[in-house]
C-alpha cells in the first residue's frame, strides 16, 4: 500500500480545529469564564418558520407508505433544480438549462469534490488569503499551486497570474477580507479564462451580502463566463442551514465539464437529503424569502457594528460592507496567533487568525458577523481595556 504523501504538506490541524482545540484547552481551564466565539462563520439566528414548516411536512411524508421517498436522485429533484434558476438566475438575465444545475449537501463538499474533474498536473491560482479547503484539496492532490497575494496594497484585489494556470478558485464577496471585484474587474478574469483555456472555479456563498451596485451576484452576468466557470453556492450563509446542509453547484455545458460532473456525482453521490431539499425548496416562497431577509438585515447590522466598533478603538479594519466578515489588523508586536491567545486569554474573546488562511493574512484576524448580538456588544466592551 502506497499512501498519498501529499497529506504530509498540510498542517497538522485544520484551521478551525485548532481553533476548537485551544479555545476547549482555555474552558477546561477556566470554566467560569463564558468564550465570546466571534470567528467561525457559522450563524445564530433560528430558521424562518417557512423553512421548519417544510421541513415538518417532509418528514411527515416519510412516515406513510404512499408519500415515502428513498435515494434522492443525484443531481437533485427537479422541482428544486428549477426554482434555484427561476429565482436566482433567470431575474438577472442568466439562461441556464435544468441540467447544468447539480444540488448537494453543502458548499463546501463541492468545491473539493470539483478537484476530481481534472489531473493532478494542472495548475492552481489561489487567492492569499482565502478559505483553507481550496489550497488543502490542491496540495491533496498533488497540484502545483500559485499564490495571488490580496494585501493592503493592493486594496485586497490580486492581479491577473503573470503565467498560464489552469484552474483558478474566486471567492466573491471574499472569506476572509469582505472584498468586492466590479464587473468590469471580474471581467478582466473571464476574459484571462478564455484566453487561456482555463477554468474559475467562482465561490459565491455570501452573494446575499452584496449591498452595492454594479457588484455581481453571479459570475454568469458577465461575457463569457459560461464557457470558463463553475458557480458554487450554498443555502448555509444565506438562508441559515450550516445545520441542515443544502447547496447547489452550476455546471455549464459550454465548459465541457457539465457531463463529467455528472458522472462522478452518480458514481459517489446518493444524493441531498429530501427533507433538506424541500427546506431549500421553501426559501424561494414569498414567506421563505421575507423570513430569510431579516435574518440577513440582522447579520449586515452586525457587520456593521463590528467595524465601527473596532474603528471607534482605533483599529484598522476592512470588509463588513458587503460580506459578514470583518479583516482586522492586528496591533504592532502581535502576529495573528499571539493576537489570537490575546484575545482569548485577557477577553475570552475567540477570533481566527489570519495565517490561517494564507501568507498573506499573517498579521491579521478575522471576525464573523453571524456571532449572536449580545455577544458582539459584549466583546466590544472587553476590547476596550485593549486599547
Amino acid at each position: 500500500m502506497n499512501r498519498n504523501t501529499n497529506f504530509d504538506q498540510l498542517p497538522d490541524r485544520y484551521l478551525f480545529k485548532e481553533i476548537a482545540v485551544r479555545a476547549a484547552a482555555y474552558t477546561q481551564l477556566h470554566p467560569e469564564h463564558h468564550l465570546l466565539r466571534m470567528g467561525v462563520g457559522d450563524v445564530s439566528l433560528p430558521l424562518p418558520g417557512a423553512i421548519i414548516d417544510a421541513m415538518h411536512q417532509a418528514v411527515d411524508e416519510l412516515a406513510h407508505a404512499e408519500t415515502f421517498r428513498g435515494y434522492s436522485p443525484e443531481e437533485g429533484y427537479e422541482w428544486l433544480r428549477q426554482a434555484v434558476i427561476d429565482h436566482e438566475y433567470t431575474p438577472r438575465g442568466i439562461d441556464l438549462d435544468i441540467e447544468e444545475v447539480f444540488i448537494s449537501e453543502g458548499a463546501g463538499s463541492d468545491l473539493g469534490n470539483l478537484s476530481e474533474l481534472f489531473l493532478d498536473h494542472n495548475t492552481v491560482a489561489i487567492l492569499d488569503p482565502s478559505y483553507p479547503a481550496y489550497i488543502d484539496s490542491s496540495i491533496m492532490a498533488g497540484r502545483e499551486v500559485i499564490s495571488l497575494p490580496c494585501t493592503i496594497e493592493n486594496g485586497f484585489i490580486p492581479e491577473l497570474p503573470k503565467q498560464k494556470v489552469d484552474i483558478i478558485y474566486l471567492c466573491l464577496p471574499n472569506n476572509p477580507t469582505g472584498t468586492v471585484l466590479k464587473r468590469a474587474e471580474l471581467q478582466r478574469w473571464v476574459d484571462y479564462a478564455i484566453a487561456n483555456k482555463s477554468i474559475i472555479i467562482f465561490d459565491a456563498a455570501y452573494e446575499a451580502y452584496i449591498s452595492e451596485e454594479d457588484i455581481p451576484h453571479s459570475i454568469y452576468e458577465l461575457e463569457g463566463a459560461k464557457q470558463v466557470a463553475i458557480e458554487v453556492r450554498s443555502f448555509s450563509k444565506s438562508a441559515g442551514f450550516t445545520a441542515v446542509r443544502c447547496g447547489y453547484t452550476v455546471v455549464p455545458k459550454q465548459t465541457g465539464l457539465q457531463a463529467m460532473w455528472l458522472r462522478r456525482q452518480c458514481t459517489k453521490f446518493n444524493g441531498t437529503s429530501y427533507v433538506a431539499q424541500r427546506a431549500a425548496q421553501a426559501t424561494f416562497t414569498p414567506e421563505g424569502k421575507q423570513g430569510i431577509e431579516v435574518n440577513l438585515a440582522y447579520y449586515k447590522q452586525t457587520a456593521q457594528m463590528i467595524a465601527d466598533g473596532l474603528r471607534a478603538l482605533g483599529y484598522e479594519v476592512y470588509g463588513g460592507k458587503n460580506a459578514p466578515y470583518i479583516w482586522w489588523r492586528v496591533p504592532q508586536g502581535y502576529d495573528s496567533w499571539s493576537f489570537f491567545d490575546h484575545l482569548l486569554n485577557n477577553c475570552q474573546i475567540v477570533c481566527t487568525p489570519g495565517i490561517g488562511f494564507g501568507d498573506a493574512g499573517h498579521g491579521f484576524v478575522r471576525f464573523s458577523a453571524f456571532s449572536n448580538r449580545k455577544d458582539v456588544e459584549e466583546a466590544l466592551k472587553r476590547m476596550k481595556t485593549l486599547a
